[in-house]
């Protein structure tokens, strides 16, 4: 997974309490009697613990989103091989590690609380973020970034209607929930990147991260729908992860070239999970256990290990194609 900095919005899975669709909510199931603890775990864990995790969570389903990308390219380039490798490790970021990151959050909530919290993520995307990463890519003249990010923009305040329409709907118990949207998937190939400024460039990875998380927070959403009795929701949720993973962080991958050659991609991926496993996560372990919280430092010293391997899979499978 790679490093990197903490988005704006999605600080908000702690300061706003932050294959198949269906086979990814069925592998985020949580226990159904295990919230409320989570929820007590969470009060109790020392805010910095809850940004690091969030840090964990964002670089974890960066990865996820990233390393599928990655396989789709080895496969046209025929390695095959390569491109199960990444598959396969893109659901342990997010099928293990962010699934358990969530879990001592205390990411999800009851369907209505899940629903307040979309919605506060959406508005913040539709009214503030999206809007000035467009007002600043047009400034700096990189007018088709301005233009995507307009549009998702638009597509935000869309979702966060349809959120809204579904809080009333579960909180009066009356009424239908939305239909899901469908997402315009958009195909990533390798290529450099399609914008010249550098801000512009950081605007596209804070936007890229925060999309991935969105996919990957709304799948947990949508599994908590479908084990409490509304499948409705539950699609919803599922319909509107399609759309930020398919659809509006491919469509911002590739302006950013965040595709490249298959031996390229390898070495990005290798040097991504080294500083996980040698750097990163054992800061945050050591952080952790400075301030008592010994269940989180535990997770983070395993998922550094984890980490390891899958640096060592992809520098033997690059070793493989030379």
């Amino acid at each position: 997974m790679f490093r990197h900095s903490i988005r704006t919005l999605v600080v908000g899975l702690c300061t706003l309490t932050a294959a198949s669709q269906a086979a990814t909510a069925v592998a985020l199931t949580l226990p159904g009697d295990h919230h409320q603890a989570t929820y007590a775990a969470t009060r109790a864990l020392r805010s910095q613990t809850l940004s690091d995790l969030t840090t964990a969570m964002e670089g974890e389903a960066f990865a996820y989103a990233s390393y599928n990308l990655f396989g789709t390219q080895a496969d046209s380039q025929a390695y095959p091989t390569v491109g199960e490798l990444f598959r396969t490790t893109a659901q342990t970021e997010l099928n293990e590690h962010l699934h358990e990151a969530a879990t001592l959050v205390g990411v999800v909530g009851t369907n209505a609380a899940n629903l307040r919290k979309a919605i506060n993520g959406e508005t913040y995307e539709r009214q503030v973020m999206y809007r000035r990463f467009a007002d600043q890519a047009r400034n700096d003249g990189d007018l088709e970034a301005a233009k995507l990010f307009a549009e998702i923009a638009a597509d935000e305040g869309r979702h966060r209607d349809a959120y809204r329409t579904a809080l009333t709907i579960v909180t009066t118990g009356r009424g239908t929930i939305p239909a899901p949207p469908k997402a315009d998937t958009v195909s990533v190939p390798a290529g450099l990147p399609k914008v010249k400024a550098a801000r512009t460039r950081a605007n596209l990875d804070t936007a890229m991260h925060g999309e991935a998380l969105a996919h990957a927070k709304y799948m947990l959403f949508a599994a908590r729908a479908q084990q409490t009795g509304n499948p409705a929701l539950a699609r919803l949720f599922e319909g509107t992860a399609g759309v930020e993973l398919h659809e509006h962080f491919a469509g911002e991958a590739v302006l950013a070239g965040l595709v490249s050659a298959t031996k390229d991609n390898l070495s990005r991926a290798i040097a991504g999970e080294h500083n996980e496993a040698t750097i990163l996560y054992p800061g945050l372990a050591k952080r952790a256990t400075a301030v008592g919280d010994t269940a989180v430092a535990s997770f983070f010293r395993d998922t550094a290990a984890d980490e390891a391997k899958h640096a060592t899979a992809f520098q033997q499978a690059l070793d493989q194609l030379h």
